[in-house]
């Protein structure tokens, strides 16, 4: 529980940017739940890092942080000192958060009752930053250290819900060594696995997110180009067949009593694009269907499949997780995404729209959901 005096509201720290490729967007997602935030009911500290880490007190401005004619927002636009530093507490009995100049008295920034970190990807929502707030002993939304890393690494993500009985579609991992010491061994492995469960395959990043770094490969040709872009966001690469059938997805949201799964969307296939790539979902704006046209019993189907994946994973506050409705009419897991995206046409807060719960009230519940959380081990 949170330990601030009943004589003021809580403050909350809303942390965005960040080192990894998807900093752009953790901008946006940042302004629009600066947006919702009820600033009657929670004070709020806006706290940018930059894409070379350095944690920076910024403007409290939504209307810099989306995208605009294409272009996409970074927290150094929005910082207001190019040498200010904040500085989270390191001891556990204290919150208070500083902020530093070269030459100037560090000043006191007040007590941080929660954090909301609204960072994707690496050094940020795969555990790093949820082990320093843990070590801070100031709580924070969303899920913890090991669901966190688990939700980011897919590989591992996968293992996991295939030892929960989950089902998920065939994929191989190239590692970093055996691509570095042995690049012909490691092609042979995909291409024995596209032998076995065809052509095209996809190449992913391991550990990130927005569809980074994600190519669609036909043939042998361009699996060598495929490896290498994946690499430039992560040496670990993901290789996943083909799987035909529809794109849904469902949200879950911890409520009081436990985790409750949203009407699910339908991600329509992206005719200008060869697949749901980051052009698609953040410059181009393709639309889902939201609640996704399935039958009742389908509709039950994925919503206790994402509930059993949040689980799996010991997820806390929200999850988003994407399904594949086979052909067979199966579902199979494609991920789940520990922090989705909560730009303005983002799919996670329009399932929660669809579902009765408005963006505000999703906000809020998350943060309560939060403060409600202890420290440490639980």
């Amino acid at each position: 529980m949170s330990n601030q005096p009943s004589s003021r509201k809580p403050r909350v720290a809303v942390v965005f940017g960040g080192r990894s490729s998807e900093h752009a967007i953790s901008v946006v997602t940042a302004g629009a739940v600066l947006r919702a935030i009820d600033r009657d009911k929670y004070d709020v500290l806006p706290i940018g890092i930059t894409t070379d880490g350095r944690w920076a007190l910024t403007a409290d401005d939504p209307s810099r942080m989306a995208i605009a004619d294409r272009a996409l927002p970074n927290v150094a636009q929005l910082t207001e000192s190019c040498d200010g530093t904040v500085l989270l507490p390191v001891d556990p009995a204290s919150r208070e958060v500083v902020y530093s100049e070269p030459g100037s008295v560090p000043k006191a920034l007040g007590d941080v009752d929660v954090v909301f970190p609204m960072l994707h990807g690496p050094y940020g929502e795969d555990g790093t930053l949820q082990g320093l707030l843990e070590l801070s002993g100031v709580p924070y939304v969303g899920s913890g250290v090991l669901s966190s890393a688990v939700g980011m690494d897919k590989e591992y993500m996968k293992r996991v819900f295939t030892s929960f009985g989950l089902p998920v579609g065939p994929y191989v991992v190239v590692r970093p060594r055996e691509w570095e010491n042995d690049p012909a061994a490691a092609r042979a492995k995909v291409v024995d696995f596209a032998a076995a469960h065809g052509w095209p395959v996809f190449v992913k990043p391991a550990r990130a997110g927005s569809s980074m770094g994600i190519s669609k490969v036909d043939d042998l040709a361009g699996l060598d180009a495929a490896i290498e872009e994946a690499r430039r966001h992560d040496p670990k690469v993901l290789v996943e067949s083909l799987l035909r059938g529809r794109e849904i997805e469902c949200g879950v949201l911890e409520f009081e009593d436990g985790p409750r799964a949203s009407v699910p969307a339908e991600i329509p296939p992206v005719t200008a694009h060869d697949f749901y790539d980051f052009e698609a979902k953040y410059i181009d704006s393709a639309e889902g269907v939201v609640p996704a046209p399935l039958t009742p019993e389908q509709t039950a189907e994925v919503q206790r499949l994402a509930v059993a994946a949040f689980d799996a994973a010991s997820c806390e506050g929200l999850v988003r997780a994407d399904f594949f409705l086979q052909d067979d009419g199966e579902f199979v897991i494609n991920e789940i995404n520990t922090m989705p995206g909560f730009t303005p046409i983002s799919m996670y807060p329009r399932m929660w729209q669809e579902s009765g719960v408005g963006y505000a009230e999703l906000v809020d519940r998350l943060i309560q959901a939060a403060l409600r959380r202890p420290t440490g081990l639980r």
